[in-house]
């Protein structure tokens, strides 16, 4: 049976690959179509050094050959312009077939605009479309096509907002723990003397199993930080995401040197390019790393997967769950996938083909081609603000 199911993947693959060589000297990038939408917050929301009361989404579509790739940044309307301005054009004659080729094209675009920002934010909107319509044009899911590495990839439910009340903060995260996942992550960072008591009733709802981790989000000096992280250890908290601002290297390396032995610690999601994260993991600064591929590409995430691999450290994807659920599978580096409250809520309500987590895990449907995403055009319009086009 196994012989025969194998024999049989071994023919569809070569009909794809044959399908792939006949085709790809035809099929070219026809069209770019750039939407942009502004979701409301179900109420003004906050962490350690930001707020909002919505979020933005850029979502790219590239046409060819009958086939729309899609792909998304979580951006500013502004990182639509530039796509349809400045960067959809350098794909004229380009085949969707060459991402790599793609990604050297479009960040190569950006030396007079700025390698990182929001350029990447629209780089990385396109990088995504492209390998979505790579996937679709070969009748395979984006997982089959990067090859997986595990069915499945575990999660954490992530929320916890330092706006939310302490009844909110428990009832969500207490609702994650009783659907069977294993770990949950909050806020803290906006009032540091009040945030040794948050946790505590954080962890007073999830019980003693569930993982429990923070993100301040840059929130702390290093003095506060090194002094939290040994009372939010008595507690139970293994992760301590972004304790300093990100860019602070030497000061993420002393925690991590002493911070007691159980804690983790964490950053990378503010990542655009590899550099950063060969400068991040050179310094000796985290436990695991985190990447977003709506901010590195899909092309970055892989980059910074090897690295990770080359480095053995853990990789962990930050926010756009629909997004990184194939590249998370696909990588051997990935430990879980963030399960972020907003996102989540966004890209369920905005596409169709997202995943429900069974226990504590995400699994893609590998029987929809590419990411299997696609709008939701009676939602879709409520929320748009913008559009452009390349073509």
């Amino acid at each position: 049976m196994a012989a025969e199911a194998a024999g049989q993947w071994a023919v569809a693959e070569h009909v794809r690959v044959k399908r792939c060589c006949e085709m790809k000297p035809h099929v070219t990038v026809e069209r770019v179509e750039v939407r942009v939408f502004r979701i409301p917050a179900e109420a003004p929301e906050s962490d350690g050094t930001f707020r909002w009361e919505a979020t933005t989404l850029v979502v790219v579509q590239i046409l060819s050959a009958g086939e729309r790739g899609i792909g998304y940044s979580y951006a500013t309307p502004a990182a639509g312009a530039l796509i349809c301005l400045s960067l959809a054009p350098v794909l004229e004659g380009m085949s969707p077939f060459d991402t790599s080729a793609c990604w050297k094209l479009l960040v190569a675009a950006l030396r007079n605009l700025g390698a990182s920002g929001i350029g990447m934010l629209a780089v990385s909107a396109l990088d995504t479309a492209l390998w979505d319509l790579k996937a679709k044009l070969l009748g395979v899911s984006l997982l089959d096509l990067l090859g997986a590495a595990r069915a499945a990839i575990p999660i954490y439910g992530s929320g916890g907002f330092t706006s939310y009340s302490i009844d909110e903060l428990q009832r969500q995260l207490g609702g994650w723990a009783g659907q069977g996942i294993p770990r949950v992550k909050m806020k803290v960072g906006r009032d540091p003397g009040a945030d040794p008591e948050r946790v505590a009733q954080a962890r007073q709802a999830i019980g003693g199993r569930t993982e429990l981790y923070v993100d301040a989000n840059g929130g702390y000096s290093v003095k506060q930080a090194l002094g939290l992280a040994e009372r939010y250890a008595v507690l139970g908290v293994s992760w301590f995401e972004e304790p300093v601002p990100h860019q602070d290297f030497a000061g993420l390396c002393l925690l991590r040197e002493r911070v007691p032995a159980a804690m983790e610690v964490v950053s990378g999601e503010y990542g655009f390019e590899l550099d950063y994260y060969h400068r991040l993991l050179q310094a000796g600064s985290v436990d695991v790393v985190q990447a977003d591929a709506t901010r590195c590409g899909i092309t970055g995430f892989l980059q910074v997967a090897a690295l990770c691999a080359a480095y053995r450290l853990p990789l962990s994807s930050h926010c756009a769950p629909s997004l990184h659920l194939p590249l998370c599978c696909a990588v051997e580096s990935a430990r879980h996938l963030e399960y972020f409250h907003d996102h989540v809520r966004i890209e369920q309500h905005l596409f169709e083909g997202t995943r429900e987590p069974v226990g504590g895990e995400l699994a893609p449907d590998r029987g929809r081609p590419g990411l299997g995403l696609s709008l939701r055009e009676e939602v879709a319009r409520r929320y748009q603000t913008e559009n452009f086009c390349w073509r």
